[in-house]
């Protein structure tokens, strides 16, 4: 009998070891929930995460934009230096060209942004002098860009370029001009043509203002020698009034048209290296 008791009590025993074994403590379920939500939470990017991750493809694409822009501009500047002047009438329509949907506005667009890098602009120069003079003055803006100078001056402004969206921006065969503007526009091989085109519009005693990038005119980097240009100018029926290279980027020229000019000479004009911008 009493074999048969221990024999039962052996048993539970056993019974309630094994059922402490099988179901964990409340303290180990809390625990291993503790754990499970750790390792949810590191599976699971972050609100921060998500919201990072969201904003880089927008700014990715920003800069491949920005990217194909600023490409977009080198070759189409590229083109208008080292090109006619008839080929650059063709310049939208052309080979590679025909990939860009709006190459005058993209060009215009680039032409500003490296301009805002330049601590002086030349056209502000040239707005001070014709405000220090009669407001009279009929003027020729050849390759004006976007009008700025007609917008800065009291002056009768012509405002000439090749191509533009601006509907002040004309393309016209006029004559009795007294002031001749060409502000970092002799961009083509056949400069010459727009010279002799200004020198033709423009009255007796008128002004021819030039200013142009001053790499264009540093000999000891594959520039013209600024004096040869100044003569070949003079030749064409002006005389030289005064010569600014005091700035370090641009430099500005100013000649008078002769009262007459009887010479059939040949001008020997020197070769203005392009203005080119380095991929960045």
């Amino acid at each position: 009998m009493n074999q048969e008791v221990g024999g039962r009590s052996r048993k539970r025993k056993r019974r309630n070891n094994h059922r402490k074994i099988e179901t964990p403590s409340i303290k180990q379920n809390a625990t291993a929930a503790a754990a499970a939500n750790s390792t949810v939470k590191k599976e699971l990017p972050s609100t921060s995460t998500v919201s990072k991750s969201s904003t880089k493809p927008s700014s990715f694409l920003e800069k491949m934009k920005a990217k194909l822009s600023g490409g977009h501009f080198r070759m189409i500047n590229e083109k208008l230096y080292t090109c006619s002047n008839s080929s650059s009438a063709n310049i939208r329509f052309s080979g590679r060209m025909q990939l860009i949907p709006d190459s005058p506005g993209q060009y215009h667009t680039g032409y500003q942004e490296q301009m805002s890098r330049w601590p002086e602009q030349p056209v502000n120069i040239i707005m001070k002098w014709l405000k220090d003079r009669s407001s009279s003055l009929v003027v020729a803006d050849f390759g004006c860009g976007d009008a700025r100078l007609a917008k800065g001056v009291k002056n009768k402004v012509f405002s000439i370029d090749l191509v533009s969206k601006d509907p002040s921006v004309i393309a016209c065969d006029m004559s009795n001009v007294n002031v001749a503007v060409f502000c970092l526009s002799l961009m083509g091989t056949n400069f010459p043509n727009y010279l002799e085109e200004a020198n033709r519009v423009l009255k007796p005693s008128g002004w021819l203002l030039i200013a142009e990038v001053k790499s264009r005119f540093d000999p000891n980097t594959g520039g013209a020698d600024p004096d040869s240009f100044c003569q070949a100018v003079c030749e064409l029926g002006f005389t030289s009034a005064s010569k600014d290279f005091s700035n370090k980027m641009f430099v500005l020229l100013y000649f008078k048209k002769k009262p007459k000019n009887n010479s059939n000479k040949e001008i020997k004009w020197p070769e203005l290296k392009p203005c080119l911008y380095k991929r960045r």
